[in-house]
């Protein structure tokens, strides 16, 4: 990676996803959390202080980039749960099948390359009783906006991390065989609309999955 990958880029993307608004939104989704949970795209450990140590048995963080990993530390020193390191892509989980009780993606999907081999894969390691648990930004269903979002994603991506403004989050949860059981939309406040339309819910494997 290049040096404002490793050096710069973490810093701007925590700065950005720990404000205020967006804190509010981590407190509601990670407590949920429950028994052995991976959360890909860890970053800098800014939901460790959300989940219940009372819950959760361990926490493994998925998070390919050296740099957010030793921009967590701080948090990890910090953290009331148990936590091991994945540094691989998503799309590359290295866990047993059938061996998590909770997927937690908090504004991760929409920067993961291949997001549906990364979701197969989430899929794979979940358990069958097991559930995804998903706070995202992406495509608004306002035409105007998602017009800025289609004009502006070529050049945003490039400069955040291969972040997408555009992606349907919840279609592309279902189109890996999913089943979203709860879903929530809202713009957040405060913040530009073709970054701010989030996708938070719950999605589950069917049966036999």
């Amino acid at each position: 990676m290049s040096f404002y990958e490793e050096r710069i880029l973490p810093h701007l993307i925590d700065w950005v996803c720990s404000n205020g608004q967006v804190m509010k939104l981590r407190s509601q989704v990670v407590p949920k959390a429950r028994g052995v949970v991976l959360e890909v795209g860890m970053g800098s450990g800014i939901n460790l202080e959300f989940y219940n140590p009372e819950t959760v048995e361990l926490v493994y963080g998925l998070e390919p980039s050296e740099g957010m990993r030793r921009k967590a530390q701080a948090n990890l020193s910090r953290s009331s749960v148990e936590v091991e390191w994945l540094d691989l892509p998503g799309e590359k989980i290295p866990l047993a099948d059938h061996s998590v009780d909770t997927v937690l993606l908090t504004f991760t999907l929409c920067t993961i390359p291949d997001w549906s081999a990364a979701l197969q894969q989430m899929k794979r390691v979940l358990k069958p009783e097991g559930e995804l648990l998903f706070l995202e930004h992406g495509e608004s269903p306002d035409p105007g906006t998602r017009t800025w979002q289609n004009r502006v994603t070529p050049t945003w991506k490039k400069v955040a991390g291969g972040c997408h403004l555009n992606r349907p989050i919840s279609e592309l949860i279902q189109t890996a065989g999913f089943e979203v059981t709860d879903l929530e939309n809202l713009y957040i406040p405060k913040t530009p609309k073709i970054a701010g339309y989030v996708y938070k819910g719950r999605a589950v494997k069917p049966a036999g999955a």
